[in-house]
């Protein structure tokens, strides 16, 4: 569909007039279409604030910069999706255009060009916003102006995030043709961008893979500013669970929490990092659960590992386990103090300089001494912790740790050598999240424990002088965890021990 250029020349793009067409557009009669086109009030000539944080996007592109001096950078952001064959998944930025300019708007794609002394100067290619003057702002169904609001526009766009020029995302193919200089795209988030520069890359050349792994070690050590936003995203999933936990005495399915802790991301933040897990009973032993459509029993745990988004694009990743009763069984507790015991061990190891796994050993010797406390593990404990056997994985399955920011699993491009296999440092953030998962058909796991699954996960920052757990506000020890339902129940048990949860 075609679109009007804007004028870099002018400072608006609605001091443009009205294109004057003589046939109609999309079928359209061309006297609607010139009915349409008149009579608008102008939009207010005051310029965009500039984005929040505004340095901080600018010495990110400039740390960039100085790792690939004589290149040319492409970091696109990403496109809408259509849902249903008639309308949109919610857009979410790609994490890297996101971290270099604060901008979430869809289809803007970021490049970073060869200037004077090494460096680079930054073009924003956008979407322009010819406003009301040309036909598509009631045409296009996708991105006309009447149908899903305003558009910075390419002249706003350069003002608001502070880049040196700013140019009409049609031009973008033009660019490509003209550039003579190495070329580095960020992939995944745009294949039409990507195509674009194919021409400029070498066979079998990681000079793209390289560029990811740059910006996903930028992005290791948090800022300030960055901690806090990582704060508010923890806030607010506090209240999320609280909200979910309310619903706990009376909710039939899983679903019914999960709707809960969403209505609570959405009503104050930008929604979930994730999709949120809340797994009652057996359910909680599978890791990635997600469908929630299972029932909450009486008698039985449930999971809830969710966090909240903020509107930055920053999200928390917090797990609690609670009893639906409101107070945990003899061999609920013993399982979910082993579980405890060990986060608290990782937790301890958290230090600047530590060895990233550091955390993650210190935990799987705690749970594997639990579970030879239970009689789950036989044998030598050093046999079932051997690497060449690892017999307590059956229980744990997974890692303790990831590094959190813009993603959920953060820096996930970054060399093992300074993620995984590296050293901690101050501004990192991890969580910590051991777990035990018992399968209800597992002969090796004494009958009284069998279903029962448990993982705490908290918040962590790396600081000059040790750790700092950021979601040490929510409850996490059992006696804690009772107190809590009691106290948004209202000193009520819940459920009944003896009373079955419907599965409707």
């Amino acid at each position: 569909m075609t679109r009007s250029r804007e004028r870099r020349a002018r400072p608006a793009e609605a001091t443009q007039k009205p294109r004057r067409r003589g046939k109609g557009e999309a079928g359209l009669p061309a006297a609607f279409v010139e009915f349409m086109l008149q009579r608008w009030k102008a939009p207010p000539a005051k310029p965009p604030p500039k984005v929040p944080g505004l340095g901080r996007y600018a010495a990110r592109r400039r740390a960039l910069s100085e790792r690939f001096a004589g290149e040319v950078l492409v970091i696109p952001t990403g496109h809408e999706r259509v849902r249903a064959n008639d309308t949109h998944y919610p857009f979410r930025p790609g994490s890297e255009f996101a971290y270099l300019t604060g901008n979430h708007e869809p289809d803007a794609v970021l490049v970073l060009e060869p200037a004077g002394r090494g460096g680079h100067r930054s073009i924003l290619f956008v979407d322009p916003n010819p406003g009301k003057t040309d036909p598509t702002f009631f045409t296009d169904r996708h991105k006309g102006e009447l149908w899903v609001g305003p558009r910075l526009g390419v002249e706003a766009s350069r003002r608001r995030y502070g880049v040196d020029e700013g140019r009409p995302l049609d031009e973008l193919g033009a660019y490509a043709r003209s550039v003579k200089a190495r070329v580095r795209v960020v992939r995944g988030h745009s294949r039409a961008t990507e195509a674009l520069f194919e021409k400029r890359r070498r066979a079998g050349d990681d000079a793209d893979a390289k560029l990811a792994e740059a910006l996903g070690e930028l992005r290791l050590r948090k800022d300030a500013l960055e901690v806090r936003e990582l704060e508010g995203a923890i806030a607010v999933t506090k209240r999320a669970l609280e909200d979910a936990l309310r619903r706990l005495p009376s909710a039939r399915t899983e679903r019914e929490l999960e709707a809960a802790f969403v209505a609570r991301a959405l009503a104050e933040a930008n929604g979930v990092g994730y999709g949120t897990i809340v797994a009652g009973g057996a359910n909680a032993c599978r890791l990635h659960w997600t469908r929630n459509d299972g029932p909450v029993r009486a008698g039985e745990l449930v999971l809830i590992d969710g966090g909240v988004e903020a509107r930055s694009l920053y999200t928390a990743d917090v797990t609690r386990t609670f009893p639906v009763s409101g107070r945990f069984s003899p061999a609920q507790r013993e399982v979910y103090e082993i579980v405890r015991a060990a986060q608290r061990a990782a937790v301890e190891a958290v230090a600047p300089g530590a060895e990233f796994l550091a955390p993650h050993r210190a935990a799987t010797r705690a749970l594997a001494e639990g579970l030879a406390r239970l009689g789950v593990l036989k044998g030598p404990l050093d046999e079932a912790l051997d690497e060449k056997k690892q017999y307590y994985k059956r229980y744990t399955l997974h890692g303790t740790s990831h590094m959190l920011g813009l993603d959920v699993h953060d820096c996930a491009r970054a060399r093992k050598e300074l993620y995984r296999e590296g050293k901690l440092a101050a501004g990192m953030v991890l969580t910590i999240e051991p777990g035990l998962y018992f399968q209800p058909d597992d002969l090796t796991v004494p009958a009284r424990l069998r279903g029962i699954g448990v993982r705490i996960e908290d918040d962590v920052l790396v600081t000059a002088r040790g750790r700092r757990v950021l979601s040490e506000a929510i409850p996490r020890e059992a006696d804690e965890i009772e107190a809590w339902l009691a106290e948004l129940w209202g000193g009520a048990r819940g459920r009944g021990a003896g009373r079955k949860g419907r599965t409707g």
